[in-house]
């Protein structure tokens, strides 16, 4: 018996600047990146470990195993894309102080 395919409508994207579970507003920097870290790497675990059952056969469901490694992929990209604003961001504040 396969597990039901869910709809789209039901997947969540994730917030990566707030840890999963906290609501509070606030905090620093390096807490809001240490935790976008923290969110990609553990979407890429999820992925590979999603991957390793397919292949060894411990009944994995093809579209289960694809899906996860899409959302790490999109985790990524989304991640890398807010790390590239950021960098544009400090470079541009660098060219106002000289």
């Amino acid at each position: 018996m396969t597990a039901p395919i869910r709809p789209i409508s039901s997947i969540e994207i994730p917030d990566l600047a707030r840890p999963a579970g906290d609501t509070a507003a606030g905090g620093t920097f390096q807490d809001a990146l240490t935790a976008a870290i923290q969110r990609v790497e553990g979407s890429s675990q999820e992925a590979s470990a999603s991957v390793e059952r397919f292949l060894s056969g411990e009944g994995e469901e093809l579209h289960t195993t694809v899906m996860a490694v899409q959302k790490a992929d999109l985790t990524f990209q989304l991640f890398l894309q807010a790390r590239n604003k950021v960098v544009s961001a400090y470079q541009e504040i660098m060219r106002l102080q000289m």
